[in-house]
């Protein structure tokens, strides 16, 4: 694997669009994290060296969709515009834009597939054991950069909203009951911006490998999104009960 040409690559097509805009910038620095991620944790699951490439080339590809998706809907919500990972992965494998950072076609399976399937609440069930070990990879990868990019950028400029906006919004009582059962956050029931906080927040649960849930404690972002300080009063006193209860999660 060339890694040279696919962050030359990579440069090349994001290069197409608005660096000077916060979301678009958001996904640029957000692949780089991701790909490291992967290869972090590929190494801690002593992986061997052409595994631990395609781990990383999966982070650097597996949002590929998100640049386009902004400029056409101005948004990165896929229920309101399109499904990122799948028009990623049509980009890449049905249009070829595969061909430009990667003319290796035996690992182009498993790149489609890991790439598609990153963004699912579930994984299916019929993974191969190989398949299913890149998706977790790069699941677990991409959940650990989001506590980050979410911090750096803020809530209210990724969801278009104003700064208090957010602080005066409400935790719902359906999104703090799946928090309490320490689950993911389905999408489709996130109704407030202070939802999808603690939709951030709940990927935690979902971390598979020991290492990720180590970086994800160690980068220190967790912790800030937690400390948000709401005007809301009641979504206050939520956030001080799921602080508690993330922590003594994270101490397990």
């Amino acid at each position: 694997m060339d890694r040279k040409k696919i962050i030359c690559a990579f440069e090349n097509y994001v290069s197409n669009y608005n660096l000077n805009d916060p979301n678009i910038y958001l996904k640029y620095k957000h692949t780089g994290k991701v790909a490291k991620n992967c290869e972090r944790i590929a190494k801690s699951l002593n992986l061997p060296a052409k595994d631990i490439d395609l781990a990383w080339e999966i982070g650097m590809l597996h949002d590929i969709g998100r640049f386009e998706q902004l400029r056409r809907f101005d948004t990165f919500i896929d229920t309101e515009s399109i499904d990122h990972a799948e028009f990623g992965g049509d980009l890449l494998f049905k249009d070829g834009l595969i061909q430009q950072f990667d003319d290796e076609k035996e690992n182009y399976k498993l790149l489609e597939k890991a790439i598609r399937l990153h963004s699912l609440y579930r994984l299916p069930d019929n993974l191969s054991e190989r398949e299913l070990l890149f998706c977790q990879v790069i699941r677990d990868a991409d959940k650990i950069d989001i506590y980050r990019a979410n911090y750096e950028t803020g809530l209210h400029v990724i969801y278009h909203v104003t700064k208090e906006e957010l602080l005066n919004s409400e935790i719902t009582p359906e999104v703090y009951q799946v928090f309490c059962e320490e689950r993911a956050i389905p999408r489709n029931i996130r109704k407030t911006i202070a939802d999808n906080l603690v939709g951030h927040i709940a990927l935690t649960f979902e971390l598979v490998y020991p290492e990720s849930k180590k970086m994800a404690i160690e980068q220190g972002y967790l912790q800030k999104l937690l400390e948000t300080e709401f005007i809301n009063p009641e979504t206050m006193e939520i956030m001080k009960q799921i602080s508690q209860k993330m922590r003594r999660f994270t101490e397990k």
